[in-house]
């Protein structure tokens, strides 16, 4: 049996001491470029043996806080300030990134529905499965940052997934206490995400620590999720013990969970939306979540929609016009993880 290999080539050496910054390569002939290649921009910092962090952003294009705080990571952190390796990925789906979009351009790939990826497929799913089988096997932990992007905002959040090996649950949950972000919400699916081809489901299958963030949105960077993420990248190395322990600065973080449907509001009917609810704020079962206006025939009722369980108030939709299944609303429970 032949093993796949991917065709993405890096232009850094992962073993060598020092800072490099370049490409990883996709090649990608197309009529303007025969023989051209896509850039996937990529850091590697190394100071001698230890752990491995890999930071991955841009994993949806449009999804701004991240890719910033790698940046800023990328242009501060020097090799002989840390022990280990840190693997700085800012803009994984370049495509996406490169359009101020969720999804490729090229193949309208959503790069966090593509894992494992395929070697021999769509330019996005070429890097799934490059990420998956010869990046995420570098790496003893990984941090992929998200945010609402367009449509969404977020409360500033950090994530894991839950899962069933009560081992590795643990030593997430120990990564997000470390990152300590003034939120922290466990998902056990529900809202039709396919945990299985996502990013932190690629860890899983590797063997992986893996953690996420949700950390604001509206298609912009906000400064209260750009400081969570860049106080928290550096919690994570103290943590890993990549940067020594002092430099962490640990917080208390509220734990949430979503585990369900009944967690998410969608757009009963297509129209302008109208939020009652504020994000941050605690919701109880049957509040008055929002309304739907028809400004086209505006002597039609406005429908209004409400909260099918109590909750706090994660994130709420950002753009007014919507249409039938739009994601409204999403609301976390407190629980003792």
């Amino acid at each position: 049996m032949t093993t796949r290999t991917s065709r993405l080539v890096p232009e850094v050496d992962f073993d060598k001491d020092g800072i490099q910054r370049g490409f990883v390569r996709l090649f990608n002939s197309v009529h303007t470029s025969a023989y051209g290649f896509i850039p996937l921009p990529i850091v590697v910092i190394r100071n001698g043996a230890g752990p491995t962090a890999l930071f991955v952003s841009g994993n949806h294009g449009d999804e701004y806080e991240g890719q910033v705080a790698l940046c800023n990571l990328a242009k501060s952190l020097k090799p002989e300030q840390i022990k280990g390796r840190v693997i700085i990925l800012p803009m994984a789906n370049y495509p996406a990134g490169m359009a101020g979009r969720r999804t490729s351009p090229l193949d309208d790939g959503n790069l966090n529905r593509s894992f494992p990826g395929d070697p021999d497929g769509t330019v996005t799913q070429q890097i799934a499965f490059w990420i998956e089988h010869h990046l995420l096997p570098l790496a003893d932990i990984v941090c992929d940052l998200h945010s609402g992007g367009s449509s969404l905002m977020y409360t500033p959040t950090a994530l894991t997934k839950r899962s069933d090996d009560a081992k590795r649950h643990a030593a997430q949950l120990d990564m997000v206490r470390a990152f300590a972000a003034p939120l922290t919400y466990i998902t056990g699916g529900g809202n039709g995400t396919g945990a299985d081809h996502t990013l932190s489901g690629g860890a899983e299958r590797q063997g992986v620590l893996c953690m996420g963030t949700e950390l604001g949105g509206a298609g912009a960077v906000t400064p209260a999720g750009l400081h969570v993420a860049e106080r928290g990248l550096r919690n994570l190395l103290a943590h890993s013990g990549i940067l020594p322990k002092d430099q962490a600065q640990p917080g208390p973080t509220r734990m949430l969970e979503v585990v369900g449907p009944d967690y998410f509001i969608y757009a009963p009917e297509a129209g302008v939306f109208e939020p009652v609810a504020e994000l941050g704020t605690q919701a109880s079962q049957g509040d008055l979540a929002g309304r739907i206006h028809f400004p086209e025939t505006p002597w039609q009722p406005a429908v209004e929609f409400h909260f099918q369980r109590a909750g706090f108030v994660l994130c709420k939709r950002i753009p007014g016009r919507t249409v039938r299944g739009d994601c409204l609303y999403h609301l976390g429970s407190d629980v003792a993880a």
